[in-house]
């Protein structure tokens, strides 16, 4: 595959394995060790948050901020990955889906039923591939409600929102670290809580329920994050910079190329992108499968991201009618992103995609005239 859809970011061979040599030599792999430590101190300046918890990864860190929220009842977006909504059924959480803005792709809290909203104890709201959510209603929603809300923020590392980390908002935010992520551990993720007694009590939980003395007085479970992995996150930490503003370049290139032939995801206002994934809107599915199964044959992978929506799976949840998350699951598609890339490889990628539209909509129209 010439443009694989996500290639993994990887730091200079010789640092990581000096830091590996330092592990050896402490002989302490994991249980709060100096490399999650720095780590730790190194993201909460980062990203400009209190209190973070690394834990072996991303769904994990879902699990855990819905237990210390202690929630039994949610709402959340069909229009996500697996790993929101099964994380939930798991915890034997109740769940029921509400439709998504077709602009932004987010939960849109105008269509939030108030009989939903009685019954849930809490709100799983998804930023999707980093685009904020429409915060301030949500939070106003809440306190009417008397609801919890965890935000999945698993795409938004480093994203901001009137110049303030997206991470704050919500009682707590989650963060995938996966290898695919701008930012990984290999395999990782992290929990963003706004109260420090929160964090203290997933500190416990993710160390099987232990309290300092080694008694449990929580069920818990183990989802610490390793020293290798933590390792991996402080040399990939070394270029955190750089990565974010390469990948920008490449969305903003994208998004040069293809106006006007293609749709995008509208991004709210006082806010950016981090590049963490490109996506775009076909005219329709038969367009999109076109214009997929051809640029696959040439080397050029894509993914359709995320299809189905998880209500049509009738898996999780019982099904509803929710027309936007439809439609938008089924002519979305997120092209290559990751930091090998140059603009010249984007041209290339966009210049196939104009010439398979094109092809596609002249014949197309001819039928359509027939």
């Amino acid at each position: 595959m010439k443009y694989p859809i996500v290639q993994p970011f990887l730091p200079e061979l010789d640092l990581y394995q000096k830091q590996i040599t330092e592990i050896f030599a402490r002989n302490r792999l994991t249980n709060k060790g100096p490399c999650e430590a720095e780590l730790v101190e190194k993201l909460k300046a980062y990203l400009g948050v209190e209190h973070i918890l690394l834990v072996a990864n991303g769904t994990m860190a879902l699990h855990i901020a819905y237990q210390v929220m202690g929630i039994t009842k949610a709402i959340t977006t069909p229009f996500t990955f697996a790993a929101t909504l099964g994380s939930l059924r798991m915890q034997n959480i109740a769940t029921r889906f509400s439709d998504i803005c077709p602009n932004t792709f987010n939960l849109d809290p105008s269509k939030l039923d108030s009989a939903d909203l009685e019954w849930a104890d809490a709100l799983v709201p998804v930023h999707v591939f980093a685009n904020p959510c429409d915060v301030e209603a949500i939070d106003s929603i809440a306190e009417q409600y008397q609801l919890k809300v965890i935000y999945d923020a698993a795409h938004c590392f480093a994203s901001k929102y009137k110049g303030e980390s997206l991470l704050k908002y919500g009682d707590c935010a989650t963060l995938s670290l996966h290898a695919t992520k701008l930012f990984h551990t290999v395999e990782g993720g992290a929990v963003i809580f706004k109260h420090r007694s929160d964090l203290e009590k997933a500190q416990k939980i993710i160390n099987f329920g232990q309290n300092e003395q080694q008694i449990p007085v929580l069920i818990g479970t183990n989802a610490k994050m390793s020293e290798m992995h933590a390792a991996m996150g402080l040399c990939v930490f070394n270029h955190i910079d750089d990565i974010l503003a390469h990948r920008v370049e490449l969305f903003n290139r994208y998004k040069y190329r293809l106006k006007g032939l293609l749709n995008f995801q509208h991004w709210k206002s006082n806010t950016s992108t981090n590049g963490s994934y490109f996506s775009v809107l076909f005219n329709s599915e038969h367009e999109l499968l076109y214009v997929r199964e051809h640029l696959e044959s040439i080397g050029i992978q894509t993914r359709r991201y995320f299809f189905p929506d998880l209500n049509e799976l009738k898996l999780y949840t019982e099904y509803r009618d929710l027309p936007c998350s439809k439609s938008i699951s089924r002519t979305i598609l997120c092209l290559p992103m990751y930091y090998e890339l140059r603009l010249k490889d984007i041209d290339n990628i966009c210049d196939n995609i104009i010439v398979l539209l094109n092809k596609f909509r002249e014949v197309d129209g001819a039928q359509t005239t027939l």
